[in-house]
């Protein structure tokens, strides 16, 4: 494996790419050997999804770091906070093999710290490509250690799935009746051992493993892959549907007329009910989500703070700040009591108990937190990302009345509207995000915006 490969691979906050075109077995051993150097691990945590390809690349990866003495303990298939919840309980670094929501020929790795804190290129990526590309530009492999580590494979679905049914209010909540489609992803592993211990009636939809995707992409962002969801919460009658994409890490939400809840209403309606839990607390958001969230959140006592769209920022800031919670757009959902990591599976929880603890329909309910028109997020193939981005700033430049801040590509602001405009790390891609008070406005915003993005 040439070392100029590993560009295309390691992302700025994960390990991700197509198998065995641009990573195989041997380059997963590498990867556990320069984990556990990195970190200076002496035990790790490591887990995998349901693609063909994981557990093979799990294994080598556990073989690198046994080599370099460290215990590994394999928990198996498992959704990506799953993983979190071990390396969070058993204070481990952790290590998830997962391509979430990509196609079936992908697959990645994501890594944290013990305690599940994130890696990213500045806290560890970085230095863990480095040692890669070194051993493999040089065709040599790390000496093993004088001894080498042990392995166990404990079961950990069911204390996973007991401490987060600790962290909701489930009191009061009455039966509902929910569909819920896992998308051949690990939902289908993780939501029965959850939901078996709530008032639920469950319709399940696809939820056999089967990392081939059958039946739709494991990317509930996309509206195709949820047409499925909402036809059958019509069809049942049902209180709400669920989906998660492939690793089961996020959740996105539909009422009973089977229409989409955005999650930034989602992010609003967790952080009113972690802020009755913890009055006073702080509540961080990524800059794409709606105006809504920090609207709700100064409402009901708290501190919003607004950060870039990623992960690994999130949860850095959530430490930095000691925040109760934290939402974006993509349908991510940190919170303290887990680490500061990520858990799709309570977001729902936090849902269902919402809305099982009252007689409105979900419609209803979210209503007070769907406030604005959103265009949601528009991609735009450009090769020339910096200077369309320019071009934009110029156009929008000295008109009255309105901001600008490159937090995160560029933002654009008025009391009535506001636009990002960030470029992909990984494509020729311009992504763009458009909200307004009212529909028109963000519709005529949005296409100004897209005309000079586009414009050859």
């Amino acid at each position: 494996m040439a070392a100029a490969d590993l560009s295309q691979i390691v992302k700025a906050y994960d390990i991700r790419g197509v198998v065995p075109d641009q990573w195989d077995e041997d380059l997963a051993e590498l990867f556990g050997a320069a984990f556990v150097q990195v970190t200076g691990a002496t035990a790790v945590v490591v887990g995998h999804d349901m693609r063909p390809s994981s557990p093979g690349l799990s294994g080598a990866f556990a073989k690198g770091a046994a080599l370099q003495g460290a215990d590994v303990t394999l928990i198996g298939l498992c959704s990506t906070d799953q993983l979190y919840y071990a390396s969070g309980k058993m204070d481990l670094p952790g290590a998830m093999f997962t391509a979430s929501h990509n196609p079936a020929r992908y697959n990645g790795i994501k890594l944290c710290r013990a305690g599940a804190a994130p890696i990213g290129q500045d806290t560890g990526l970085a230095d863990i490509r480095a040692l890669v590309e070194e051993w493999s530009r040089t065709g040599t492999a790390p000496g093993p250690a004088a001894a080498m580590g042990g392995v166990t494979k404990p079961d950990t679905l069911q204390d996973y799935a007991h401490h987060l049914l600790s962290l909701v209010d489930l009191e009061e909540m009455r039966p509902l009746k929910v569909v819920v489609d896992a998308g051949n992803g690990m939902g289908g592993l993780t939501v029965p051992a959850v939901f078996r211990h709530l008032p639920v009636t469950l319709v399940p939809m696809y939820f056999e493993l089967d990392g081939t995707f059958p039946n739709h992409e494991a990317n509930p962002l996309d509206p195709a892959n949820i047409i499925d969801l909402q036809a059958r919460v019509r069809a049942e009658g049902a209180d709400l549907g669920l989906a998660f994409d492939g690793d089961a890490d996020r959740c996105f939400v539909v009422d009973e007329r089977g229409e989409g809840v955005p999650p930034s209403a989602i992010t609003a309606l967790v952080a009113r009910r972690e802020l009755a839990k913890r009055p006073g607390g702080t509540v961080i958001h990524n800059l794409i989500t709606s105006w809504a969230v920090p609207e709700v959140v100064r409402e009901n006592g708290g501190t919003p703070v607004r950060t870039r769209v990623g992960h690994s920022f999130i949860k850095e800031e959530m430490a930095r700040t000691g925040a109760i919670f934290g939402g974006e757009h993509s349908a991510h959902y940190y919170f303290r009591d887990f680490w500061n990591a990520d858990t799709g599976m309570l977001a729902a929880l936090h849902v269902l108990a919402a809305r099982g603890s009252q007689p409105r329909p979900l419609s209803e309910l979210v209503a007070e937190y769907d406030r604005y028109a959103a265009s949601g997020e528009i991609n735009s193939q450009v090769e020339d990302q910096a200077g369309r981005t320019e071009a934009v700033r110029a156009a929008f430049a000295g008109r009255e009345g309105v901001t600008t801040d490159d937090l995160d590509g560029l933002t654009v602001a008025t009391p009535d509207w506001w636009f990002n405009l960030r470029a992909s790390n990984t494509e020729p891609l311009l992504r763009l995000n458009v909200e307004a008070r009212d529909a028109a406005t963000m519709a005529a915003l949005r296409d100004e915006v897209l005309r000079l993005v586009r414009t050859r």
